[in-house]
Order: C-alpha cells, then structure tokens, then sequence
C-alpha cells in the first residue's frame, strides 16, 4: 500500500476509534475491566455494612477486635490483543472483510485501554507468530499498532490459534487482559486455551461472515480453501451438499461455543454485517 494511501487510512480508523472508545466504551470498558484487578491496600477496623468476607482474621485475632482487608483497583492493566492474520481473514461477501471488521475492532479496544491509562500490546498470528508489539501507552505506539494492522503481510496462510496461546503465557508474565480476534477456524487448541486462561483474563471475539453461514443453490461453482490454496468443484444445486456444509458450520459455532464456556473465556460472535458496538458493550456489561 502507497504510504499516502496507508497514512489516510489510519487517519480515518483513528478518527472513528477515538470517538467509539471515548463517547461509548470509555465508562464500559472500564467497569468491565479495571474492577477485575484488584490489589491490597491496607486494613481497618471493622464497620458497619463491611462484608464479613474482607475480615483479616489474623490481624483481628491479634488486636481482639475485627478489622477487614481494603483493596484498590490496580491502577494500570495490562492489554494484549491476539490478531488473526490468515488467510482465512481476507474473506468477506457484503459489508466488509473480517480482516477490516478485525482492525477496526482492534483500533476501538486499543484507544479504550490508552484512554485508561493502560499498555497495549499485540500479537499478530498465523500459524506461527507473525509480529509481536510489547505493550506500552501513548498515541504514537497506537498509531503504530494500527499501521501495523493495515499493512502487515502475514508470512504463513493457516490458522493454529494453539501458537498465540502459548505465546502469550510465555512472554506477558503479569496477569493481562487478552482479547483474541479470529475466526476460531482452528483445531487442538484447548489445551493452550486452558493454561493462557488461568493466567490471563482472555475475552474471545469470534469474527465472522454471513457467507460462511451457508451455500446459496446457484449450480456447479470453483471453491478455494484460502488456508490451504485447495480448490475444487461444488454443486450447490445438491441439497445434500448444502446440508453438509451447514451441519459443519452450526458444528464448528457450537464446540467453539462450548470450549470457550468450559474454559472460563468471556466470548461475543460478531457478524461482518451487524454493527458491532452492540455485542461490545452486552459483552462489558455481562461481566
């Protein structure tokens, strides 16, 4: 991309992040997040009203009276998110590509973090790492994260949502929160899903297309797997056909679904199609 082309860009998404995260997500992103970190201040004596479960019985044993434990937000969080760059994310029918419903997605989480005052880091993947940016705060690093988002050329096509996993509990050694952007057309990620979820706070965000819902019956047509560079001849005219592709797909929606619940993971199923302020904000306030 032309780097005047590229720099208009990145201009428009700012401009349309900025005033999501600031007028929208801003007071729900932080009542989602910043209360789920919570570390110890100090303790006092016992009040009226105070929950008998903040009650420091070894300092009330002590001083024969009761006195309970104060905690405080954590005043800074950490903020990862997990992009999906394969090739998989560049399939789009209407509205838009998942790859571009992704980066605005991932524009409005970044600057809701900032403007919390807290790092933002990403992890771009493939079936392998294909970049990773350190968290840190400012415009500057934001405008590089989306540059980034834009313009990366992904070195590799598949999906294998088991290598950010691990990547992530390998290298943000501090409990973060992790958003993991993607299809989720992957497999034999559970085990990496379980370890990065008991260390991180991890919020999924299946994106997909409303054309992967289902085949249209519109005769013989040439299909490429855009993973795998495959291509073969479909006859949509067969109900059959249509029918095995959609018990596939309502399958694929509902194991991911069911991985993720059993894994403690927060997850929003967000359509190319439907404007996705709404799942956002019923996702921060189901937590």
């Amino acid at each position: 991309m032309e780097t005047a082309e590229l720099l208009k860009r990145v201009r428009a998404i700012e401009i349309k992040s900025r005033g999501l995260s600031k007028n929208i997500f801003a007071g729900e992103y932080h009542s989602a997040f910043k209360g789920r970190g919570m570390t110890f201040s100090e303790v006092r004596e016992y009040q009226y009203g105070d929950d008998i479960r903040s009650i420091d019985w070894n300092v009330t044993a002590r001083f024969s009276h009761p006195y309970v434990k104060i905690y405080e937000e954590e005043r800074e969080l950490t903020v990862v998110l997990l992009v999906d760059v394969s090739g998989s994310s560049f399939f789009g029918t209407r509205q838009m590509l998942k790859k571009n419903l992704i980066t605005e997605i991932s524009a409005v989480l970044a600057f809701s973090a900032i403007q919390n005052s807290d790092k933002i880091g990403v992890i771009f993947f493939s079936d392998r790492i294909e970049k990773f940016i350190p968290p840190k705060k400012g415009r500057k690093h934001i405008l590089h994260i989306i540059r980034e988002l834009i313009n990366l050329k992904a070195s590799g096509n598949k999906t294998d949502l088991s290598v950010p996993l691990r990547y992530l509990s390998n290298v943000i050694k501090k409990k973060c929160t992790a958003f993991i952007l993607s299809d989720f057309i992957s497999t034999g990620y559970e085990d990496a899903l379980k370890i990065a979820s008991n260390k991180h706070d991890l919020v999924a965000l299946k994106i997909y297309d409303q054309g992967e819902t289902g085949i249209p019956p519109v005769g013989l047509i040439r299909m490429k797997d855009a993973e795998t560079g495959r291509e073969q001849w479909i006859d949509t005219s067969s109900a059959a056909t249509r029918k095995k592709y959609k018990d596939w797909w309502e399958g694929q929606i509902s194991s991911t679904k069911d991985m993720l619940l059993k894994n403690g993971v927060d997850q929003a199923f967000i359509s190319t199609e439907e404007d996705y302020v709404k799942p956002l904000v019923k996702l921060f306030k189901s937590r």
